[in-house]
């Protein structure tokens, strides 16, 4: 039995398949901010906001079936970003799942949808927005 390599640094990668390219980038790029890195061709963009990486690959038929992915999250520096971000998202139409709320263990955060249905969850969460 070998032993486990160094740890990764995170997981800083998530790539979807959607079924309109197009508002879904401009969710990602106008609204949350992201940028384009590469658009290596009409169906697939991959943008970034200097940390991670967000690929999004235009699928060839609707989805079938439940959606496999849960949530994607995007990591706030203080708890109050999250009701500035909900009240921003909220002014361009945005659907949501929740309102900001505070968790047991001192996060918040709130859910809303891409324009795809993707959940994407906005969170203040310490141990990881402190850093």
């Amino acid at each position: 039995m070998s032993e486990r390599p160094p740890a990764t640094t995170g997981m800083h990668h998530l790539a979807l398949n959607v079924s309109d390219l197009e508002a879904t980038e401009r969710f990602y790029v106008d609204l949350v901010g992201m940028q384009v890195e590469w658009r290596p061709d009409p169906d697939n963009v991959y943008l970034c906001s200097g940390s991670d990486n967000l690929a999004l690959h235009r699928a060839a038929a609707p989805p079938a079936g439940p959606q496999r992915l849960d949530h994607l999250g995007f990591i706030l520096r203080r708890p109050e970003d999250v009701d500035a971000w909900h009240a921003f998202l909220a002014s361009h139409g945005v659907t949501f799942r929740s309102a900001p709320r505070t968790h047991r263990d001192g996060a918040r955060s709130f859910y809303c949808e891409d324009p795809d249905g993707n959940v994407v969850q906005f969170i203040y969460h310490a141990p990881i927005s402190d850093r």
